[in-house]
């Protein structure tokens, strides 16, 4: 039976190629639409992770109160210890100190002179130790302009827009002007070994690494961090099992009055991220709802046509004793069999410009130009195992609905009434 419907609908285009032209052009939106969202979303999660919320953040709840603020006055104390029990505790983790801080660099003249004067915003990670991940998570060397990586202490690198902003080049000495962690200020002289473009709008504006040891030595906090930031593995953010691991964390400090105790925040807790992750899983259902509506009105519409042109051969069949509910039963097989072919090609073809948006991605630094928070200006697709599925969802359903609407006409039409039509 199916054999001998797929013949008619290959022999008959006339019935099927529209259906199926509508098919693939929606399953090829929606797994290009779902492919995209999957890749902003693993974007934002894989740079606000490694740029600054970590998959999960220990700091001081004073700290945690107006982390905006870099308020390295309530400072984690004792990192050193605290890294090494979190390390014994959750082995599933790699652990970094970090030290976000801001102040103003004051790029001098031959005369030592103010030259030029920015104001920054920093971030201080362990990126001279030998074997440190921080480079890495950090893209420093991929994102790197000019100059060199930092090699040696009191080398920093800024971005390449704050670099051309102040005059300043690799090889030109800077001084650092900020608050140390007592509330006095500070001035430290630095030499800008690179410059970097981070990817993300607001680093890129007024971005500086330097090394944790240097910036403990200029702000005045030894063996303290700001933050100390948790990354699974193998890099990839499970929200449940961070979540039940900053449950069990908090839990041990639970009932106690001290805003300088330690607590641990997932990355969803941080800069708003729980909206976008919502949003994300909303506009995932969105796209099949948004295909799968306007597919079926007019795959129904296409239906009903295609009822009106077949009225006779539905008659016929009919008229020699076949069932009307066999009948019925056919085209929405025939549809299934439709949806099917529409859905394999459509995926094919969004799977292929979703392949190519992972490789290449698209420059939304247009949109940035403001941004506070930590988004990739270059959103990439990503292919998950799902995607190779989430088409047939509509492609199969709009098919069906629409000619199990349509088809109702088969149960009106009448043996009698065709024997008038073949008499005259």
């Amino acid at each position: 039976m199916i054999s001998f419907l797929f013949k008619g609908i290959i022999r008959d285009r006339s019935r099927s190629l529209f259906p199926f032209l509508t098919v693939v052009a929606g399953v090829f939106l929606t797994v290009g639409f779902y492919c995209y969202m999957k890749g902003a979303e693993f974007d934002i999660t894989r740079y606000s992770a490694n740029m600054g919320t970590g998959h999960v953040k220990v700091m001081t709840r004073a700290y945690a109160k107006e982390a905006d603020q870099f308020p390295n006055d309530a400072a984690l104390t004792g990192v050193g210890a605290l890294i090494g029990g979190l390390q014994e505790k959750y082995p599933e983790f790699d652990w970094a100190a970090r030290i976000l801080f801001g102040g103003l660099l004051d790029v001098p003249d031959e005369k030592g002179e103010t030259r030029s004067q920015g104001p920054v915003a920093g971030i201080a990670a362990d990126i001279l130790t030998p074997g440190s991940k921080e480079p890495g998570r950090l893209a420093l060397e991929k994102g790197l302009i000019r100059g060199r990586l930092p090699s040696k202490s009191k080398e920093i690198l800024i971005s390449e827009e704050l670099s051309r902003k102040l005059g300043i080049g690799p090889g030109d000495t800077a001084t650092f002007i900020g608050v140390s962690m007592d509330g006095s200020m500070t001035m430290s002289n630095f030499i800008l070994s690179g410059t970097v473009r981070f990817g993300v709008q607001s680093l890129d504006r007024m971005g500086v690494i330097a090394d944790g040891a240097d910036i403990r030595e200029a702000l005045d906090m030894p063996d303290a961090a700001g933050e100390v930031l948790g990354f699974y593995k193998n890099s990839l953010f499970d929200r449940e099992k961070a979540t039940a691991t900053a449950r069990a964390f908090n839990a041990l400090y639970e009932g106690r009055e001290d805003d300088f105790l330690p607590t641990m925040l997932t990355l969803t807790e941080q800069n708003s991220l729980d909206a976008y992750f919502a949003m994300f899983e909303a506009a995932q259902a969105a796209i099949i709802a948004i295909f799968l509506l306007p597919m079926s009105l007019v795959l129904w519409n296409a239906g009903l046509l295609g009822s009106l042109r077949r009225y006779g051969e539905i008659g016929v069949r009919l008229a020699i004793g076949e069932d009307k509910r066999h009948v019925y039963k056919s085209m929405l097989a025939e549809s299934l069999i439709i949806g099917v072919l529409g859905s394999v090609v459509g995926t094919i073809l969004g799977l292929a410009v979703a392949y190519w948006l992972q490789t290449k991605g698209i420059d939304i630094s247009g949109v940035l130009r403001n941004a506070t928070i930590l988004i990739p200006t270059v959103l990439h697709a990503k292919i998950t195992p799902f995607s190779y599925f989430i088409g047939f969802i509509p492609g199969l359903l709009a098919t069906f609905l629409g000619t199990a609407i349509a088809g109702r006409g088969v149960y009106k039409r009448q043996t009698a009434q065709l024997f008038k039509e073949l008499e005259t």
